[in-house]
């Protein structure tokens, strides 16, 4: 008789995430590792990548009995047990991180984005990114024609008009 698949969540080796996701998936079982889009800074350059959302986690979808062959794929190191059994992830608490980087990636800003200041001495200013570094972006105000330094947490990303 089968068992009812439920969503769990296994513990990875650091930074391997990824790598276990494409093994998971050589040997066919259904897993999730929820990504979100990063400003990765270099001393040359930015770039945004794709990193794991819960560093060293990965969602599998199975059986219960399914979970211990896991521990055998190179980069798995436990099963996250909650009170001395294996945690069981809810559908809906899935579908919440689901909905969550759905929303997150719409807020996502980029080198060029045209953003707006929502606070500050420079409020309701409008410009374009330059440089993103940690908590700082660099905007270009064509208004101005200078480019001045604000804080990440002071601007929105100004929504294209359709028509």
């Amino acid at each position: 008789m089968k068992g009812i698949k439920k969503w769990y969540a296994l513990y990875t080796a650091p930074r391997s995430e990824k790598r276990v996701k494409e093994r998971l998936d050589g040997v066919g079982v259904e897993c999730w590792l929820p990504l979100h889009r990063s400003a990765h800074i270099w001393s040359d350059r930015v770039k945004m990548v794709e990193v794991p959302l819960f560093s060293s986690y990965i969602f599998v979808h199975c059986e219960e009995s399914e979970l211990r062959p896991l521990l055998t794929i190179n980069g798995v190191s436990k099963i996250v047990y909650y009170d001395g059994a294996p945690a069981v992830v809810r559908d809906k608490e899935i579908e919440v991180i689901r909905k969550f980087l759905e929303k997150a990636s719409e807020h996502t800003l980029c080198l060029g984005d045209e953003v707006e200041v929502v606070c500050g001495t420079l409020k309701n200013v409008s410009g374009k990114i330059q440089r993103i570094k940690r908590n700082y972006l660099a905007l270009f105000l064509e208004q101005l024609g200078a480019t001045v330094c604000v804080k990440l947490n002071t601007v929105l990303k100004k929504r294209t008009s359709l028509r």
